[in-house]
């Protein structure tokens, strides 16, 4: 028996209050099959969804389902199933939910499928609870029947960011497609660059422990090798002169 969804109480966030801004380039676009009239916009539709779904930064050739855009494109499927598709394909899953914890993947998903942050550490947990128990196919289905989700998108258009922008505001909300996909625990475990070592102090132990000490061993007795072969041994009678040569 599956866990009901938790409760929690949403936050005031922008997306919860009705705007009666007028559209312009700061304000999203909406792709909806109503406003599909050739190909062309139908492509336009279809970038959109990858977009929403992947961000520029997983925007790959190898992350395209050709068999969900076909269904897509010849009626088969809504804009929430090319959805689904997407946001349970294996490249979703790899880039997204294999690269972090639950609770960061369950952010992740809210700011993609529902167009909104996370209300609270509760609205998290609730989520990661139902990624858990019914897994990642079941927590995408569950976000994709929320009325949430079918009063701002409903079946035939693709999610995006609502209400990043207020009037009378100079800047905005981050926009979703600049965060990065994984979390702090996540990045601390990739390496780190070599500029922000620290600097140990030259000494004789620490360069005995260094790793380019025998290249630098080596120099010096190429060194010494040569003075002693072009001056000492002349001077000593074991070599003639340099001028003999």
């Amino acid at each position: 028996m599956a866990l009901p969804l938790l409760t929690y109480s949403p936050s005031s966030q922008n997306q919860r209050v009705n705007g009666f801004e007028i559209p312009g380039e700061e304000q999203p676009r909406i792709y909806t099959t109503a406003n599909v009239f050739n190909s062309a916009t139908m492509d336009e539709l279809i970038w959109a969804a990858y977009y929403q779904v992947f961000h520029e930064q997983q925007m790959l050739v190898s992350n395209r389902q050709p068999y969900l855009e076909s269904q897509l494109i010849s009626g088969q499927i809504t804009v929430r199933d090319f959805i689904r598709g997407l946001a349970t394909s294996d490249s979703f899953r790899r880039l997204n939910y294999d690269s972090n914890n639950n609770y960061r993947f369950v952010e992740i998903c809210i700011q993609r499928i529902l167009g909104r942050s996370v209300y609270s550490d509760r609205e998290t947990l609730a989520w990661s609870i139902v990624l858990a128990t019914k897994g990642l196919k079941g927590f995408i289905d569950e976000l994709l029947n929320t009325q949430e989700y079918l009063n701002n998108f409903n079946s035939n258009t693709v999610p995006y960011q609502r209400r990043r922008i207020l009037p009378q505001q100079n800047q905005g909300d981050l926009p979703f497609a600049r965060i990065a996909r994984y979390g702090k625990d996540y990045r601390d475990k990739l390496p780190q660059p070599t500029l922000s070592k620290q600097k140990t102090p030259l000494t004789l132990q620490s360069f005995l422990r260094s790793s380019d000490r025998d290249v630098v061993l080596w120099i010096a007795a190429s060194a010494i090798a040569l003075i002693v072969s072009f001056y000492l041994l002349p001077h000593l009678g074991l070599l003639p002169p340099i001028s003999s040569y």
